[in-house]
């Protein structure tokens, strides 16, 4: 699938068939997300792959809008470190975090984007379940799984929001 496509038909999948990812595409999966830009090539991000049940299971518990992850094979936790970015690392993660998406995407994957940051009750929830160092913050959760539901591209486009040479 080329880039364009993967981005025009990227749709957040909440169900998911168990069947588990490979480490394979874990890998690739990653390795989009770290070639994201970031400000002053600071490179800010951390991942935690979460693929326990039982981990999975405390997500549920910790984040409201989590109750994808009993169906999905894993998570990824993006979290930036603050002492490396202290002003840009919530952009520069989101970056990533958009990076793998359209390679899950890209890869024939499904995914959904959970945030946490700026919700520090979510925040402190999911540092404290993976023992999380001070100066880390966890920005979002990424579900990720073979999709068991499959969702057609849709025209978002807006040209009222698109303004030239001023408002």
């Amino acid at each position: 699938m080329d880039a364009l496509e993967a981005i025009f038909t990227r749709r957040s999948i909440r169900k998911y068939t168990g069947e588990p990812v490979t480490a394979d595409e874990l890998h690739t999966i990653l390795e989009a997300g770290m070639n994201a830009p970031s400000a002053n090539n600071r490179q800010p991000w951390h991942f935690i792959i979460v693929d326990q049940r039982e981990k999975l299971n405390s997500i549920i518990e910790a984040h409201p809008h989590s109750k994808m992850l009993a169906e999905a094979p894993l998570a990824i936790i993006v979290c930036g470190d603050t002492t490396v970015s202290e002003k840009f690392w919530q952009q520069d993660c989101a970056a990533a975090a958009e990076n793998i998406l359209l390679a899950a995407r890209a890869l024939g994957l499904g995914t959904v984007w959970m945030g946490v940051y700026p919700d520090m009750q979510r925040a402190a929830g999911i540092t404290a379940l993976f023992g999380i160092p001070k100066g880390i913050q966890p920005l979002c959760i990424i579900a990720v799984g073979h999709p068991a539901e499959q969702k057609g591209r849709v025209e978002r486009y807006d040209a009222g929001k698109v303004h030239t040479n001023g408002w």
